[in-house]
């Protein structure tokens, strides 16, 4: 239960506009953030892995970053399936590009109702990409279920655009 309010309020920190930037603010919403991943908290997992893995300073920092990720797709959360496919499709030092991977992960989050899985899904089917046989009728129902998900919030997805903002 206190895990829970933990990230609760390092999320509140972490999106809250009318509070200073400040580095010690910054420091305690991390930290919190951490406390959380590290009891396992999912979601944590998820967001703070994808921020250690993308702005880690150290190889390490990726390394436990990726692994966080990993640890929330397997947990089941969404946005963490997404990051592990491309986490897989592109590779790195802990977790070398594994193409079958990343489909796994992208067709656990597309079938879940990540938009951004799906279109990617769509893509590979199309141009033939991360070992998928170009095919038409695959590419379809990938793009399908990606419009009818793409109302989503940009909040709710790891996009580009959600990434840039954090």
């Amino acid at each position: 239960m206190f895990t829970r309010l933990e990230y609760r309020l390092a999320e509140q920190l972490f999106h809250t506009r009318w509070l200073p930037r400040s580095p010690r603010t910054q420091r305690l919403t991390m930290h919190l953030f951490e406390r959380c991943a590290d009891a396992g908290h999912p979601a944590a997992l998820s967001l703070y892995g994808h921020m250690l893995f993308q702005r880690g300073v150290s190889p390490q920092d990726k390394a436990r970053g990726a692994r966080y990720v990993i640890e929330a797709a397997q947990a089941g959360n969404l946005k963490a399936q997404y990051q592990a496919g491309r986490i897989l499709e592109h590779g790195c030092a802990q977790y070398p590009r594994r193409e079958e991977r990343a489909v796994t992960w992208y067709a656990r989050a597309g079938e879940s109702g990540h938009p951004l899985a799906a279109m990617r899904l769509a893509k590979a089917y199309r141009l033939g990409e991360l070992g998928l046989p170009v095919d038409g009728a695959q590419a379809e129902r990938w793009q399908s279920l990606a419009d009818r998900h793409a109302g989503w919030e940009g909040d709710e997805l790891d996009s580009g655009t959600a990434q840039a903002r954090h």
